[in-house]
């Protein structure tokens, strides 16, 4: 029988998977200026990671977790989102022994088992950050701009940032009295999940897209914040605004996930489907106290990189170095064939991207497969050129051809 891919999965092909080397290149190169060093945690953890570090009553770990008995009579799960393993490695490791603040990235795949939707998979590619020691709301700020800087020089256009502030669970529990007040009218008009939410998590309700028409004058969080919530929101508004990142408070956005204190925030773009947020994160002060390790306050963010994938290919953004190689050395004549293969070597090992063929073709065809990779060269060498020792250099988007010597051909391409 013939296989195929499991529903909800990809094979990212060779001409889509530049786009993902694209994108995964820039948010390395913005981490690397923002300071924030790579972490890598396995893709299975303990059941009991999730349960406490996400959340019962949300989504992900009543319906979406990949959950497994492994030979050991251990529950296992496939890691569904990236902070509860950072921060369980953050503890395990003792990293808040660190003088600085612990600023992390990571870039991986999880898995949840959910309703295909665009640019939604089960197994799917997550590029997060966290930031593990300070209160400080800069931290906020920070973290929220790189994702915002990512976006931007990925090529992203129309990225949006939306903000709010879920206070503390004081704020929180006296703000569940007034919401539950303004939904239990409305109960029954609910979906059968804001019904449940109204139960063990109210807040989660708002979060709701089949019901979002009828929540029109429900109660604000931020008029519930108290003093401290406030001026900590305030300070993150001021650091963004000082950045000159744009955004706009919506006190509706709560985030699907338990452990979010304070700051809260998403990127939103259109053109992939109805659902519009494609990245988001926020503050989560308890949550390493929650899986074990030291009261140690933490603010990150995790982005979708399908929904950054599709988004690319919907605005045709243009890639950086969208060629795949610097030059395809085309081979006339069986010394000339012997000698190229040596060369295309030594190119490589000299750090050019350097092509040739293996399929016995003449030059016309050769000359098309340089086109269909993108060559920004193509060195023609015959028994002629080899003869005197020298290579015909040709620029693809030019035409112009010139002849240099085959042992300058490295630092003639490295020079152009």
């Amino acid at each position: 029988m013939a296989f195929q891919k499991s529903p909800g999965t990809q094979d990212i092909l060779p001409g889509v998977v530049e786009r993902w080397q694209y994108a995964e290149q820039k948010a390395r190169d913005i981490c690397r200026r923002f300071n924030f060093r790579e972490i890598r945690t396995p893709i299975f953890e303990a059941t009991e990671l999730f349960q406490r570090g996400v959340g019962e009553t949300t989504d992900i770990v009543e319906k979406e977790m990949y959950t497994f008995t492994d030979r050991g009579n251990r529950s296992i799960t496939l890691r569904p989102e990236g902070t509860a393993g950072v921060v369980r490695s953050y503890v395990e490791n003792k990293l808040y022994g660190e003088p600085d603040v612990s600023k992390l990235y990571y870039i991986g795949p999880m898995f949840r088992y959910e309703r295909q939707q665009a640019g939604r998979y089960r197994q799917f590619h997550q590029f997060g950050i966290e930031a593990l020691g300070s209160v400080d709301p800069a931290i906020d700020a920070e973290v929220i701009a790189l994702g915002y800087s990512f976006y931007t020089e990925v090529g992203l256009k129309g990225v949006r940032v939306e903000i709010n502030s879920v206070g503390t669970p004081a704020v929180r529990a006296a703000f569940r009295e007034k919401l539950l007040a303004f939904l239990m009218p409305m109960r029954e008009q609910l979906c059968k999940d804001c019904q449940s939410r109204m139960e063990r998590n109210p807040l989660r309700v708002l979060d709701c897209k089949t019901d979002q028409a009828r929540f029109e004058g429900a109660p604000s969080i931020l008029d519930s914040l108290d003093e401290e919530c406030n001026a900590h929101f305030d300070k993150v508004k001021m650091h963004l605004s000082d950045m000159g990142i744009p955004f706009s408070i919506n006190p509706r956005l709560v985030r699907g996930l338990d452990y979010y204190t304070h700051t809260a925030f998403e990127y939103k773009a259109e053109g992939i489907g109805a659902i519009d947020t494609i990245g988001g994160g926020g503050r989560y002060n308890g949550l390493v106290a929650e899986v074990g390790g030291p009261d140690q306050p933490g603010v990150g963010l995790g982005l979708g990189l399908e929904r950054t994938i599709m988004l690319l290919e919907h605005q045709q953004a243009e890639l950086e170095n969208a060629h795949q190689v610097d030059v395809y050395v085309v081979a006339l004549g069986e010394a000339a064939d012997r000698e190229v293969t040596r060369l295309v070597y030594e190119l490589r090992t000299s750090g050019i991207r350097a092509e040739r063929d293996y399929l016995g073709r003449k030059m016309k065809a050769q000359m098309k497969s340089a086109d269909r990779l993108q060559a920004r060269y193509t060195a023609i060498l015959g028994d002629d050129e080899l003869a005197s020792g020298e290579i015909a250099l040709k620029e693809m988007a030019t035409g112009e051809q010139r002849l240099v010597a085959i042992a300058n051909l490295a630092t003639e391409l490295k020079s152009n």
